[in-house]
């Protein structure tokens, strides 16, 4: 039986949850060398780094430059991730979708114990979020 630790820190799931990605892109027979893995500033480590890195992919992570005062180090960090800076700045699109889903109440927090229950509120959700769009 395995017990999950509550309130944890994302840092500390994201090497349970990336083993778990790339055994299902396995399963799935998904190439996926090459690709982009993009994090928040919260994974910028260099840890975090060599494990996606070593898994062939390429990680973009927003520097956290907090507490930095070398500003050398800073500028050469900075220029490093202008060169996937476009792809980083793809990631708002999920980002505002799932802010639009926690706009529904009964989507934040999971009432439903029928998995088809959840899933046809998610789709209404989705349905009035485009609606409002379509109709502007």
């Amino acid at each position: 039986m395995v017990v999950r630790e509550v309130n944890v820190h994302d840092c500390k799931l994201f090497y349970e949850s990336f083993d778990g990605l790339l055994e299902i892109a396995d399963l799935l027979d998904l190439d996926i060398k090459g690709s982009a893995f993009t994090l928040d500033s919260a994974f910028d480590n260099r840890r975090t780094r060599e494990e996606i890195t070593s898994r062939h992919l390429i990680p973009v992570i927003k520097p956290n430059l907090r507490g930095m005062k070398n500003q050398r180090r800073k500028n050469r960090i900075l220029d490093a991730f202008e060169t996937v800076e476009k792809i980083y700045k793809e990631r708002i699109v999920m980002e505002r979708v799932f802010a639009w889903e926690d706009s529904y109440r009964k989507l934040v927090i999971r009432y439903e114990k029928l998995r088809s229950t959840f899933m046809g509120f998610r789709y209404l959700a989705y349905s009035m979020i485009n609606f409002r769009h379509l109709f502007k």
